[in-house]
């Protein structure tokens, strides 16, 4: 195991103004599963790329288990790299495809055998060594991805949208899977994915990026409930946190802690709210709608459980949320405050 950090890390491309990384400072923990999350271009994949030796930074130190690499070879950083495209050898096997690295490493090929089957029945593809990969499916060559990745014995594992490939159904089990297994080897992660669900699911961390800067990192629960600012409100969550304007704060709360209100309730803000558009998902219900006391009519978005009872479209009726889910942050910034408003 090692830890991975960064400081000061960034990249700046020929002809570009912007930095596609912009100064970050990272430090994993070791064995820790770290999701570094964000829209396209946002820099995480870049982040990825020059840990893995496979771009140089402009600026800025890489250090894998307290040693600076920023002048070693990918070879030389002791890190494996699984890619969204699994790269495998066509005309190879899975035995040979596995067997890869090893070569490379020159380990004796005595050994190459015992290697190959272990990782292999890691993955539960011993079955599948005499196969080509077009013989596999989806899942069976990320498993053989990893595999060859495994096979290495690698300080630190790098993963780069290695499930987008897969449909929805065996990308759900694939991500259980790929979860067991790093708590299994117990291997410093870094992951990369432009997928909230993925990176709340599997992450013991999560980093959150945007235009080649950190915004927040931590837990799942942390980032989810206690965002540092608009951005990480409103870009985790499906659908985002309402915000509310009010002077020179924004109110924001998310929308399952929009209810409707009981007279008798706790609800330390209360609207009338207009329903406009209901969407049935199965074990909830969105109602997507506005705020009738507002002047500005504000659009707001609810999230109920089915089970319970909820106004039509074309429906008022009064809402309300607790005082403990309401945030407040800057509206110039979008930085998290503690001053408070009435909402």
């Amino acid at each position: 195991m090692a830890i991975v950090q960064t400081v000061a890390l960034t990249k700046r491309y020929p002809g570009s103004a912007e930095a596609a990384v912009d100064g970050v400072d990272l430090e994993t923990r070791e064995g820790e599963f770290l999701v570094l999350l964000g829209p396209s271009g946002s820099g995480k994949t870049t982040v990825l790329r020059m840990i893995a030796g496979l771009e140089a930074p402009t600026e800025g130190e890489i250090r894998i288990g307290g040693r600076v690499v920023n002048h070693l070879s990918a070879r030389e950083r002791g890190i494996a790299m699984v890619f969204q495209s699994y790269a495998l050898y066509p005309h190879l096997t899975v035995y040979k495809n596995i067997a890869f690295p090893l070569k490379a490493q020159r380990v004796p090929r005595g050994l190459h055998r015992e290697k190959v089957e272990r990782a292999a029945a890691m993955f539960g593809i011993g079955r599948l060594l005499d196969r080509k990969p077009r013989q596999l499916s989806g899942g069976e060559r990320q498993r053989v991805a990893l595999a060859r990745a495994l096979v290495r014995d690698p300080s630190v594992f790098l993963l780069d949208e290695p499930l987008s490939n897969l449909d929805a159904k065996l990308r759900a089990t694939a991500r259980e899977e790929l979860q067991k297994f790093q708590k299994q080897i117990a291997t410093t992660t870094i992951y990369v994915t432009h997928d909230q669900v993925e990176a709340m699911a599997m992450g013991d961390r999560v980093v959150i990026m945007s235009a080649g800067r950190v915004r927040q990192v931590g837990t799942p629960a942390q980032v989810y409930d206690d965002p540092a600012d608009t951005f990480v409100a409103t870009f985790l969550g499906s659908p985002p946190m309402n915000l509310l304007p009010r002077g020179d704060l924004l109110v924001g709360f998310r929308p399952e802690h929009f209810r409707p209100a009981t007279p008798d309730g706790p609800a330390a803000a209360r609207f009338s709210f207009r329903v406009e558009l209901a969407e049935y998902l199965g074990a909830e219900r969105l109602l997507y709608g506005r705020l009738e006391d507002r002047p500005d009519a504000q659009e707001v978005v609810s999230r109920l459980p089915s089970y319970l009872p909820a106004p039509a479209p074309g429906d008022t009726a009064a809402f309300g949320v607790a005082a403990e889910h309401l945030l407040f942050f800057d509206a110039g910034s979008g930085r998290r405050t503690d001053r408070r408003v009435k909402p």
